[in-house]
């Protein structure tokens, strides 16, 4: 592969920040309302548990910089099964996720640009979602750029906030004090809160999963990893601590759009449909950032034997044509089920099931580091995120209630059979190869 094919450290930063600050930022104040300061204290456990997580994958991509990344960290240390099971859940929940964004973008949309609710919402998400396809089968680079035209735009509405913030701190600093939120701090509802701001903080690990396209990843990805993280980590704690302060909880808890809400009332009306416009842009460049990784992780899979051949197939381009258009079209699937009426509470159900998704990954990569320590391969400290990236996994699974959870495991059973078929096809191969 040619360098001009690679990407470097300021994609794989804005992979990081582009796919982790998606839409669910500019819904979490609401759902965080009702948890009063304990969403915050939350908020902190899931940002110091995202730090560690951000750690561990730097460690790795340090350690073994020729693994094809996180599937590559697991099966080496762990083994087949657990990288298989792993990947396969979080490989769902990629294309689930890519469905999520291409809806919620689509609500945004037609909230800034009235004119396009013409447009069936199901086929104006749809469109939304074979372009980011489109985009990422001209190629890796292509894609990255938009990843970091995106990333840097979508950074602006958090200034605003911040800036907005901190100009009522001066002006108006009576205003923080106005409306405390009167939630009891509790253990209970800390945990819930931390696991909801979970799920705006998954894709820390964004910049390891195209290793093999990834220029020098021993050296690019820890540092783009955690810049990216470090970064998101300070913008959402502000972002998320001054509509808390500044609107009153019941209120907060309540909108449909809180960063609007809070632009309109404290900057003057109207500002708040041009937050709306950067919130689309947002979410656009998650999908597109998404749309991305599932590319390049459905590659490495095929590429590892645990999915068909086929899927490992690029055009000229060098982009992974086949696994691009496979999961655009199980991705089109969701859009279509979002938009039935029977399925759309089961639907918004899905993202707190996109986290349980998630955790087998981060569970198993702090694992594959402690497995590495023994082996004398890191140093003790590395140990200390490892350690800490367990012990957070544990946490959320026990915030994120049964259900979610059942539903998370069953993805990974899902899979197993698939598995079992691509294990039987390998070992003719085997025989095959090794017989003169």
């Amino acid at each position: 592969m040619t360098h001009s094919t690679k990407i470097g450290f300021w994609t794989c930063t804005a992979l990081v920040v582009g796919n982790v600050i998606g839409m669910g930022i500019f819904l979490l104040p609401a759902s965080l309302a009702p948890y009063g300061f304990n969403a915050l204290i939350g908020w902190t456990a899931t940002l110091l548990g995202c730090l560690a997580l951000a750690r561990v994958f730097s460690h790795l991509a340090h350690v073994l910089p020729d693994a094809d990344g996180p599937y590559g960290y697991i099966r080496r240390t762990l083994g087949d099964l657990p990288a298989y099971m792993a990947l396969w859940a979080y490989w769902v929940s990629l294309w689930l996720t890519n469905a999520a964004l291409a809806t919620g973008a689509v609500g945004y949309i037609t909230v800034v640009f009235p004119a396009l609710q013409v447009i069936h919402p199901a086929v104006f998400a749809l469109g939304l979602l074979w372009l980011f396809v489109g985009i990422n089968l001209m190629g890796v680079r292509a894609g990255g750029g938009v990843q970091i035209v995106t990333t840097a735009l979508k950074l602006l509405p958090m200034a605003a906030i911040a800036l907005l913030g901190a100009w009522v701190l001066l002006h108006s600093p009576a205003s923080y004090t106005a409306h405390l939120p009167a939630t009891p701090v509790s253990l209970k509802d800390t945990m819930a809160a931390g696991t909801i701001a979970l799920f705006a903080m998954l894709g820390i690990e964004a910049a390891s999963v195209p290793a093999g396209r990834v220029d020098n990843p021993g050296r690019t990805i820890p540092r783009a990893t955690m810049a990216g993280t470090v970064l998101t980590a300070v913008i959402y704690i502000i972002v998320s601590t001054v509509p808390l302060l500044l609107i009153p909880q019941q209120e907060l808890g309540s909108a449909s759009a809180p960063f609007a809400l809070l632009m309109d009332r404290f900057g003057g009306a109207g500002f708040g449909r041009w937050l709306s416009l950067f919130v689309v842009v947002s979410g656009l460049g998650a999908l597109n950032g998404w749309t991305l990784l599932v590319g390049e992780l459905t590659r490495t899979m095929a590429n590892n034997g645990v999915l068909p051949s086929v899927f490992s197939r690029d055009n000229r381009r060098g982009a992974p044509a086949v696994a691009l258009v496979v999961t655009g079209v199980l991705g089109s699937v969701m859009v279509w089920m979002s938009y039935s009426k029977s399925l759309v509470a089961a639907f918004t159900f899905i993202t707190r099931v996109v986290t349980a998704a998630n955790l087998p990954l981060y569970l198993c990569c702090s694992l594959a580091l402690i497995v590495l320590w023994r082996r004398g391969a890191v140093r003790s400290a590395a140990l200390v995120p490892a350690v800490l990236g367990v012990l957070f996994v544990v946490f959320a699974f026990i915030g994120i209630g049964h259900e979610p959870l059942v539903l998370g495991l069953g993805l990974i059973a899902v899979g197993l059979p698939l598995y079992a078929v691509m294990r039987l096809r390998r070992k003719p191969q085997a025989v095959k190869a090794a017989t003169p």
